[in-house]
């Protein structure tokens, strides 16, 4: 007891900057700041799928808020075994998790078709399949450069607007009062503040100003009686998240082949975030280490299928929260889970997000995905635009986009009265054809992998600009499959080498590893970058000055 006392109060120190514990009074208020900053994301997801479940007969409207108590609860679990880690699970870095948005339409579509429970059943596979895939993944990761990722991205912003349109309207249920000028000023009013908080608003703010402008839309609409919490004092303060809540999981070919689309986004996704954090963090990120990282994020999401809940990847927003910060303990991460497993056992607290009135979720969800795009195109930013690369961006985005076209009509031969239809583009299609083209996300996402494996070969066409690691929320800087190469001591001293003059950004990781040549160590310390000096005192210090010595001996 002492001893954890002690531990609260004083922290202690750890021979890396990743391992050290600050005392509480320091580490709670930057667990918090790492919630808020992720909590308008963490809760969007429960609020789309739980919504169009609730349309489409398979929820109640109540069942939405075990949704956001399962997302939370399951979030901060996923979050402590990546942060904490265990055997060969966790990568050990402070990375937070949360649902992914790349699994949204996929699950409405499957949702829709086949059922709650099969969704559940395909998340549960899509987590085990991630688990089998990590080991290997860092040599499939060519596949996915950021032309790939950055067009799979861009597409998950556009493919979720139609939801924020719906949201800003006042909600697709609401028949004829859809798009009133008391919604549609409501959206906009709370896009605004969002707005006011990004321009004038210090930066520990601007960092939370989706969740702030939720809150501020949501206490103007309390007058408005826009708001509806009528249903609060059916909930308790403490709950508990119950397993299967919604009956075993199914399990649906078409739909699980659906998710595993989804898993190799996630992966993808995740593998830029990891990269990313390990160079801010000074954390060298070996392969082994990457496949650690993936497995928890495997083992989060077959979690979430169990306890009702989604596919879990790591939250790019946090990324950059750590670079501001400068904060490099993985245990912020720690806490912060723990203050979301918390959050997961409030049915109020749940409650009242879920009685947030839709036209202020729509201004925030038109800033909040909006944001998901951008991301896509600052990932696209570093592709040289070759015509052929064009072509690939162009098309996917085509192709994802055919699944917006409907064709509504009123069929008089149906029954006695008139009849409204609504067909779908693929409604001719098997159904297994359905459930993974029906959503624009895999539908795009296929697209942009098939189309640059067909139509660049081999060749390198993206140029990396002058960007720090935490500026891409996806596809961070450096190219993960080269940070994998420069740590990875069986890459040969060439090619390490030729890394070191064409990726000066990756000088901190290859002068690290013991394979590469005593001349290019020399060169890369002649080039004068403070960050490398930094590296060899480091260890320096930690091996007696063997470090520095090693390229002499």
């Amino acid at each position: 007891m002492a001893t954890l006392t002690r531990l609260l109060t004083q922290g202690r120190s750890g021979t890396r900057p990743v391992d050290e514990v600050p005392p509480l009074k320091r580490l709670l208020p930057l667990g918090i700041q790492h919630v808020l900053a992720m909590y308008a994301g963490a809760v969007a997801v429960p609020l789309i799928v739980g919504g169009a479940m609730v349309g489409a007969g398979q929820l109640q409207q109540s069942d939405i808020v075990h949704l956001i108590m399962a997302d939370l609860f399951v979030a901060g679990i996923a979050t402590i075994i990546q942060a904490v880690g265990f055997w060969r699970f966790g990568v050990r870095l402070p990375l937070m998790q949360g649902v992914t948005f790349a699994a949204v339409g996929p699950m409405i579509t499957i949702g829709v078709n086949h059922g709650i429970t099969t969704i559940y059943g395909s998340v549960i596979a899509c987590g085990l399949f991630m688990m089998l895939l990590a080991p290997v993944f860092g040599k499939l990761i060519r596949f996915f450069p950021p032309l790939v990722t950055g067009t799979i991205i861009l597409i998950i912003g556009v493919s979720l607007m139609r939801v924020a349109a719906g949201w800003f309207g006042g909600g697709t249920a609401e028949g004829a009062d859809f798009g009133s000028p008391a919604a549609i000023g409501m959206g906009f009013f709370t896009l605004g503040v969002i707005i006011a908080i990004e321009r004038f608003a210090p930066e520990s703010l601007r960092r939370v100003s989706i969740l702030l402008g939720l809150l501020i839309g949501t206490v103007v609409a309390v007058p408005f009686g826009m708001t509806n919490w009528d249903h609060m004092g059916d909930y308790g303060w403490v709950g508990f998240v119950t397993p299967f809540q919604f009956g075993l999981p199914t399990f649906e070919i078409s739909s699980v082949v659906a998710l595993l689309i989804v898993a190799i986004v996630i992966m993808t996704e995740t593998t830029g975030d990891i990269v990313a954090v390990g160079e801010i963090v000074d954390e060298k990120i070996t392969p082994q280490r990457l496949g650690d990282g993936l497995r928890a994020d495997g083992l989060g999401t077959v979690i979430g299928g169990v306890f009702n809940t989604f596919p879990y990847t790591a939250f790019a927003q946090n990324v950059g929260l750590v670079a501001i910060t400068g904060v490099r303990t993985r245990h912020v991460a720690t806490v912060a889970g723990i203050i979301l497993v918390l959050l997961g056992l409030l049915p109020k607290m749940a409650a009242v997000v879920e009685g947030i009135p839709l036209a202020v979720l729509g201004g925030a969800g038109v800033a909040l995905f909006g944001m998901v795009a951008a991301s896509g195109v600052r990932t696209l930013a570093k592709v040289r635009f070759t015509n052929t690369n064009i072509l690939v961006v162009a098309l996917s985005v085509g192709v994802a986009m055919l699944t917006e076209a409907k064709l509504y009509y009123t069929d008089r031969s149906l029954s006695d009265s008139p009849v409204n239809v609504s067909l779908d583009l693929y409604h001719q299609f098997p159904d297994w054809f359905q459930t993974i083209f029906h959503s624009g996300i895999s539908a795009g996402a296929i697209a942009a992998i098939v189309l640059n494996l067909l139509l660049n070969t081999g060749s390198r066409d993206t140029d990396e600009g002058d960007l720090a690691a935490h500026d891409a929320p996806r596809g961070a800087l450096p190219d993960p499959l080269d940070a994998l190469r420069a740590a990875d001591p069986s890459t040969p001293p060439e090619d390490l080498d030729d890394l070191a003059h064409k990726r000066p950004e990756l000088h901190t990781i290859i002068v690290t590893n013991p394979s590469t040549d005593v001349s290019t160590c020399e060169w890369i310390k002649e080039q004068g970058n403070p960050q490398v000096d930094q590296v060899y005192q480091k260890w320096d210090e930690v091996t007696e000055g063997r470090f520095s010595r090693r390229s002499r001996e």
